[in-house]
């Protein structure tokens, strides 16, 4: 069977980005014929024959040799007015699934992707030039895991942009949590790192950029100064996470990719679903998004297992907060910002004056008092006191002053008994 020539493929493949240019609008019939070099006349049977027969209208039949692509100009025309009109945001790989789960188009994703290029309707991006190398995923769940944050117009119309703080194996590209902010801060990476900690258990590594919040940078430019340790820093040494800086966003490359999809995709979902607000937005992502990616884009570990290991303790409040080293005043007193905390009268000591104490700023806004490993007093955000359960080693001490006066008076009874014999 006869083939056609390279040539007069190329040949093809120009009138019909011709046609599907003037098709979208972009140019008029009466330009493309002048593009082609040839009448409006002609142009019109050229439009009619791709019209009437697809892309294998655009070649010569004379040698009878049908085209290995034919689709009807109906169904081109259909895809590029449905892409100007309802999905113009979309990327061409969503666009596409699209086409195939809501309208039963079956097109294949190349075709697609130069039809949209070729109309205009999305750009044409060349290759880079810089060679880089693939760096080898983790071969098990929990061994490395990717923290970063992307400030994105999630809501398509809107100037105001969030943070979409990201948690995701470097093993299967699994996400263990997401979540929009207002702005990326320490407590908010804090808050993502507790709660896989407390769903997946305690992981070897986490991988960071060098934001303020992961790591200090004397100036801009320098290398980190690791010898002054950043909350975040301080709370995974106190677990025994290894922090690995990366020094570019190619370095990061997983995580990079990652919200080059959502931001290709998570937009055009909430535009389609109308929402508006932060709240809901991270409803969707909890029910929707964050499953279907897990389903979707996540790939198998080269090795069966988990490296996670459930977290055995219970300082996972103390670990995750904010802490500032103070001194208490005379009148046991802890000035903290605009505050002045109370210390109540303790068992542990007389006084707390000139004590070294902790401040613990906790996530969900209280404050605590520490001395070593006690509790010596918790407020609410504005300062306030709050009423802590009793414990052996609580402020009140009514337990051990009971147990203190039950030994006393055994010791008593016990010297009265010598002394009668």
């Amino acid at each position: 069977m006869a083939m056609y020539s390279q040539s007069e493929t190329e040949h093809v493949m120009k009138v019909q980005e011709v046609i599907l240019r003037a098709t979208s609008g972009r140019i008029s019939w009466a330009d493309a014929a002048d593009i082609l070099g040839i009448s409006y006349r002609s142009m019109m049977r050229w439009k009619s024959d791709y019209h009437t027969h697809g892309y294998d209208g655009l070649f010569d039949r004379r040698n009878q040799t049908p085209s290995p692509k034919r689709v009807p100009f109906e169904q081109v025309e259909f895809v590029l007015k449905l892409f100007k009109e309802k999905y113009f945001d979309f990327n061409v790989k969503h666009f596409h699934e699209k086409l195939l789960s809501d309208y039963g188009i079956q097109l294949s994703y190349p075709w697609v992707k130069k039809a949209l290029q070729t109309a205009g309707y999305i750009p044409i991006y060349k290759r880079g030039k810089k060679h880089r190398m693939r760096r080898e995923r983790r071969p098990l769940r929990g061994m490395l895991l990717h923290l970063d944050a992307s400030k994105h117009a999630w809501i398509t119309g809107s100037q105001t942009q969030w943070d979409l703080i990201v948690i995701m194996d470097d093993a299967t590209n699994e996400v263990y949590y997401a979540e929009f902010v207002p702005e990326e801060s320490t407590a908010s990476c804090m808050k993502a790192l507790r709660f896989v900690i407390e769903t997946q258990g305690l992981f070897c590594a986490l991988y960071t950029d060098q934001a303020s919040h992961f790591a200090y940078t004397p100036k801009a430019g320098e290398p980190p100064d690791r010898s002054k340790k950043t909350q975040i820093q301080r709370a995974l040494e106190e677990l025994s996470i290894e922090h690995i800086l990366a020094f570019s966003p190619q370095a990061r490359g997983r995580s990079e990719r990652l919200f080059g999809t959502w931001q290709g995709r998570l937009p055009q979902e909430l535009r389609h679903r109308g929402i508006r607000t932060i709240e809901l937005a991270n409803q969707f992502l909890k029910e929707h998004f964050i499953p279907w990616h897990n389903q979707n884009l996540t790939v198998p570990a080269r090795d069966k297992g988990s490296a996670f290991v459930p977290y055995q303790g219970n300082q996972l409040d103390r670990i995750f907060s904010i802490q500032h080293q103070r001194v208490a005043a005379p009148d046991n007193t802890i000035s903290f910002g605009k505050f002045t905390l109370q210390i109540k009268p303790s068992s542990l000591r007389i006084s707390f004056a000139k004590c070294s104490v902790k401040v613990y700023e906790h996530l969900d806004g209280t404050i605590s008092v520490g001395y070593g490993p006690h509790s010596i007093g918790r407020f609410d955000a504005q300062g306030r006191p709050l009423t802590e359960k009793k414990g052996p080693l609580q402020s009140n001490g009514k337990i051990i002053r009971a147990r203190f006066a039950y030994k006393a008076r055994s010791q008593s009874k016990t010297y009265e008994t010598i002394n009668q014999n």
